[in-house]
């Protein structure tokens, strides 16, 4: 059974900088695509970051240049380093990850979330 966790979340100020991790346990998986994504109150939830199984990354606009997605597929982790934070960061952060199980089924595993508060 895959479980995600995420940590890392705190409250900074704007301008400041954390470092999100997302471990998978129960096994060893070989992720297709990991995710950021990203809830803020009230708002839908929104996808941050990308990054696939050979590395390749995709960010939101919003967040090009001061967020950067890596994975350690060895260790089964995920991360997301922010920077330059800003008060409109402020959300609740998710780890998405999808594991294929045959040509035809892939599964979508999800995070129970990090608070990151970014105070102005």
């Amino acid at each position: 059974q895959v479980h995600l966790v995420e940590s890392g979340g705190d409250l900074v100020r704007a301008g400041g900088s954390l470092r999100l991790s997302c471990v998978a346990s129960g096994g060893i998986f070989r992720f297709n695509a990991m995710r950021w994504y990203r809830q803020a109150p009230g708002k839908q939830r929104e996808l941050v970051a990308t990054i696939t199984s050979g590395g390749s990354t995709n960010y939101a606009d919003s967040v090009k240049g001061r967020f950067t997605i890596s994975r350690d597929n060895a260790k089964n982790t995920m991360f997301l380093q922010m920077n330059s934070l800003k008060p409109e960061d402020t959300a609740v952060y998710y780890c998405n990850a999808d594991l294929s199980y045959s040509s035809t089924s892939t599964m979508y595993y999800w995070g129970q979330g990090t608070q990151v508060t970014v105070s102005s």
